[in-house]
């Protein structure tokens, strides 16, 4: 096995992924600066050192077993499974020169046709895909998520979303104010609310300005990184074509085009490329078809017809 010298880098679609959230990055540095300062005078810029540097936590190996077991709901594959997803596993990382014993391979409990990567070394697979794919299919879906990991999409996407939770949390609680001051509006709340509600004003307009230079970009945000993650759907799959899995790959989205076309308006998942949303990583779950302009703006995976597309220099060099 040859083994290649860049085990990892850095493609366009990461790194423009990772300059979109550049903003919620600011905006969460300037408010955990702020309250660091407020609640630790003398130690505040500790508190923001040890934030900057968390986000190495993607790469660190018990934190990603805690994040895939705990929030991604994977598990260790069974010793059956495991024989099963080992070979291959050698097999797509042998074509790719790349040391396959530093991923890890999990299991999703899940009935649809799914894969992801996260974290810095996260492989998982669903097991309707280790149970209904061929060798060759579930080659090619391994290799697709390998290629999100080896150019960086899977750990700029982890990153970008943790850096942004205090943003988000800041925005949670300014929202809240605001369902609290329509609530004294009806005389619902008593004085003493409202001159809580007072004291935290300044938090609150520290918040509205912090994101008032990001209005824009969380307006154009969703559908920029939208842009962007179908952008590294189609570099993972090249990167599976690339090693030889292009015809089996095709299949496999040829097999869930129509499961899509079968469950009408709920659609199979696609195969995804960084984890799982909800848990800071990213993968799509099982999701309504959205329809019209906007839906197809907002997706996060290229239409089938599209990778099939992008797929078909390599299927003609069969």
């Amino acid at each position: 096995m040859h083994l290649a010298k860049r085990q990892r880098s850095i493609d366009v679609t990461a790194m423009v992924q990772l300059l979109l959230r550049l903003p919620s990055f600011l905006a969460s540095l300037v408010i955990v600066a702020v309250l660091s300062q407020l609640l630790f005078p003398d130690m505040g810029w500790l508190v923001v050192l040890f934030w900057l540097a968390s986000g190495a936590m993607a790469f660190h190996r018990p934190t990603e077993r805690a994040l895939a077991r705990h929030l991604l709901n994977l598990r260790y594959p069974t010793p059956r499974e495991l024989s099963r997803l080992e070979p291959l596993w050698r097999a797509v990382t042998a074509r790719t020169g790349v040391e396959g014993r530093a991923y890890e391979l999990w299991i999703e409990d899940s009935d649809h046709l799914n894969a992801l990567a996260t974290a810095g070394h996260i492989v998982g697979v669903t097991r309707f895909s280790l149970e209904r794919l061929s060798d060759g299919q579930l080659a090619a879906v391994l290799a697709h998520e390998l290629g999100h990991h080896v150019r960086g999409h899977a750990w700029s996407s982890l990153l970008g979303q943790w850096y942004a939770v205090p943003g988000r949390l800041a925005w949670a609680v300014v929202r809240r104010l605001i369902r609290l001051v329509t609530d004294i509006g009806h005389g619902r709340m008593g004085f003493w609310a409202a001159v809580l509600l007072l004291m935290a004003g300044a938090a609150v307009l520290l918040v509205a300005l912090e994101y008032w230079f990001v209005t824009l970009t969380l307006v154009a945000a969703p559908y920029l990184l939208a842009a962007v993650t179908r952008r590294a759907e189609v570099r993972a799959d090249h990167h599976a074509a690339a090693a030889g899995f292009g015809p089996m790959l095709a299949e496999v989205l040829h097999m869930m085009q129509a499961a899509d076309r079968e469950r009408g308006s709920v659609t199979a998942s696609a195969l995804s490329g960084c984890g799982k949303t909800a848990a800071m990583g990213t993968r799509t779950p099982v999701r309504g078809r959205r329809e019209g302009l906007l839906g197809k703006l907002l997706s996060s995976h290229p239409q089938y017809h599209t990778r099939l597309h992008h797929l078909a220099p390599y299927l003609k060099q069969r």
